[in-house]
């Protein structure tokens, strides 16, 4: 079958490998009906993944159809329409017992597919843990609305759980990428009183005044002055960190009122300063760290019901033999390019 495959940094390629076959009887084997490119892939090229093993096949986001299952797979049989979570979680350990599932103790758990194991961007792949790692996706939900429920959809959702939004809150997100524009759809389920949108990029900018006219959208250089002129508590109640560039961090908890909470959800290529004398006194909470992805049936289920709709930022899609330029697209964010869906 055809794999995109990470042979080194900065070298990625379509390479022939054989079918994926049960190793575990918790495994089932999904053959990929459509994937997507995530910004993490491009961390994994560009070698900030060091726990990425060369010689996987790349891609944790994608859906497809159950083909075969191990003897103690119970949630789902061949057939079955699924959504494949970013992470593969045992459901036994202290940390899953929690929901923690992002640090599953399982050899498998957390993030692996795509990063330790081999992952979508293929024509079929092997799913360990099967019944926590797949979801069936409803009969009235198609492929292109369940593609991102399992990784930026599940973030975005992560993201607005913990940061424990109220109605009265003002809600500012820096960064309109697809993880971005995911964190907001998920923040407006919330109903905060206002939200504000930071980002550079005027083609993004555009996409967020089309399809969300009551979110606010400003560029970094004005954030400062917007923040202070329309929030009356001397800064956002929370500040979600999605743009993961040079001085977003500081722009973070810049913006943020004293006693907020920040939710730091970007992957950074560089360490970041953590001032602590600077921002003494502002009694900030952080919140930081991977998804855990654990919500994907209760995400499925209000697409279902027509509450979250992803289906405006997939806005590319190529055939997987066309990966390469599917990649270029992506990460020159040529053409207006928000996400792109890959069809073996």
């Amino acid at each position: 079958m055809l794999a995109y495959t990470y042979l080194a940094p900065h070298q990625f390629a379509l390479t022939e490998k054989e079918r994926p076959v049960l190793a575990s009887p918790r495994d089932a084997i999904v053959k990929v009906t459509l994937a997507s490119i995530c910004a993490s892939d491009l961390h994994i090229k560009h070698g900030s993944v060091p726990r990425a093993v060369p010689g996987i096949t790349v891609g944790h986001e994608m859906v497809g159809i159950v083909e075969v299952v191990g003897s103690e797979v119970h949630t789902v049989r061949p057939g079955d329409r699924v959504a494949v979570n970013v992470e593969t979680f045992c459901g036994d350990c202290f940390f899953c017992k929690r929901g923690f599932v992002n640090n599953c103790t399982d050899e498998n758990g957390g993030w692996a597919l795509g990063c330790r194991i081999d992952g979508g961007q293929a024509e079929y792949v092997r799913v360990p843990l099967a019944d926590q790692g797949l979801t069936k996706i409803p009969d009235t939900v198609s492929d292109e609305q369940a593609l991102l429920a399992g990784d930026v959809l599940a973030t975005g959702f992560w993201a607005a759980k913990i940061a424990e939004i109220r109605p009265d809150d003002t809600v500012l997100i820096i960064g309109a990428g697809p993880t971005g524009l995911c964190t907001l759809l998920c923040a407006m389920l919330r109903s905060p009183a206002q939200i504000i949108v930071c980002e550079k990029d005027a083609e993004r900018q555009a996409f967020i005044r089309a399809h969300y006219p009551t979110v606010d959208v400003v560029s970094p250089e004005d954030c400062r002055s917007h923040i202070a002129k329309y929030c009356d508590r001397g800064g956002a109640d929370v500040v979600f960190e999605v743009a993961g560039a040079d001085n977003t961090f500081r722009l973070a908890w810049e913006c943020a009122r004293p006693n907020a909470t920040v939710v730091v959800v970007a992957l950074y290529n560089a360490p970041q300063i953590l001032p602590l004398p600077e921002m003494y006194g502002k009694n900030l909470t952080f919140k930081t760290g991977g998804v855990d992805g654990c919500d994907c049936g209760e995400i499925l289920a209000l697409i279902a019901e027509g509450k979250l709709d992803t289906l405006p930022l997939i806005t590319h899609t190529y055939p997987l033999a066309e990966i390469d330029a599917a990649y270029e697209l992506f990460e020159a964010r040529k053409d207006g390019v928000i996400k792109v869906a890959i069809r073996p």
